[in-house]
């Protein structure tokens, strides 16, 4: 199968996994990126079955109001029933990188409003030790240059990326080399640099189920601890 067949595999599951817990007022929210986009395009199947979404990404929201789905603020909401959102990378824990898509601080927000995290993604994004994907930093622009040093210190080699401004107005740093051994410790102490907004660790809110989509069909696994 190709990669995009299996991200459609895996949307098409993921919609047959929150079908049974949505109510007619169900807010559930949505993340960004072309796994997720695979699942917002179910969703006219089964709209009247929710009320609406919240988005992780101005993106997002333009996909979801372009299929007639309604988007709500995350300030308006007080709790999402459901997040489901792609990722870089997964780890058995089901510890993530996320980010590729520049909306980490937006997705990492609206996760830990979500009563349930449900991560969908292609076999290649398995991986036992986080950090082939370099590690997505989102930082305010006048820090850019001083956060990169810190990070050099921690041990990785950012890289600015380029023409990119997130929803927020900032700027990405892209951290290669690393090897993300304790992922809770790291997403901690890059958060403390002053100058950064958010990391693309979702460590200390890790996913509760991973959809899988792989050659063999679509796992649902749960964290190994």
């Amino acid at each position: 199968m190709t990669q995009d067949a299996l991200k459609k595999a895996v949307a098409e599951a993921a919609v047959e996994y929150i079908t049974p817990k949505l109510e007619r007022d169900s807010v559930i929210g949505i993340g960004t990126g072309s796994t997720a986009n695979y699942f917002i395009d179910l969703l006219p199947d089964i709209q009247d079955q929710f009320a609406g979404a919240v988005a992780s990404s101005e993106e997002t929201t333009r996909r979801l109001k372009s299929l007639g789905i309604p988007v709500y603020e995350l300030n308006d909401v007080n709790e999402l029933l459901i997040y489901i959102d792609g990722a870089d990378e997964s780890n058995p824990q089901l510890e993530l990188i996320k980010g590729g898509g520049a909306a980490l601080t937006r997705e990492k927000v609206v996760a830990a409003v979500a009563r349930e995290f449900l991560c969908i993604a292609d076999e290649s994004k398995w991986v036992e030790i986080l950090g082939d994907f370099p590690l997505p930093v989102e930082v305010i622009p006048m820090a850019r240059s001083y956060v990169g040093r810190q990070l050099v210190k921690l041990g990785g080699q950012p890289v600015y990326r380029q023409g990119v401004v997130t929803d927020n107005g900032n700027v990405i740093l892209d951290v290669y080399n690393l090897q993300i051994m304790e992922p809770r410790k790291l997403e901690n102490a890059i958060n403390q640099i002053a100058g950064v907004v958010t990391n693309g660790l979702f460590a200390h809110r890790p996913a509760d189920v991973l959809l899988l989509g792989t050659s063999e069909g679509v796992k649902r696994i749960s964290p190994r601890y």
